[in-house]
């Protein structure tokens, strides 16, 4: 689990670092479970790093319901808001 600087709270979970060489679907169980993890309970979450596109999408149904705000985040895009349960 990394916070990001400058944000208490927010969890940077990088995708890349969750598997060796290839990602692969009969792990996902895994995956998801590492994720869970890393993220806790109502925290600000970030999604970052090389990965296949339905383990990114895996990963975000994973933790909805579980993160108060979920982010993509890419060295072109930045952070990207995907969802926010916040009240604020």
């Amino acid at each position: 689990m990394e916070n990001q600087e400058g944000s208490p709270g927010r969890v940077k979970i990088d995708v890349e670092k969750m598997y060796e060489g290839n990602a692969r679907l009969l792990t996902l169980p895994e995956y998801k479970r590492k994720a869970l993890e890393q993220a806790g309970e109502g925290r600000d979450i970030v999604l970052t790093g090389k990965g296949p596109v339905w383990l990114y999408l895996a990963l975000a149904h994973t933790l909805h319901g579980k993160a108060r705000k979920l982010y993509y985040s890419s060295p072109v895009t930045g952070d990207i808001l995907i969802f926010d349960h916040s009240t604020e």
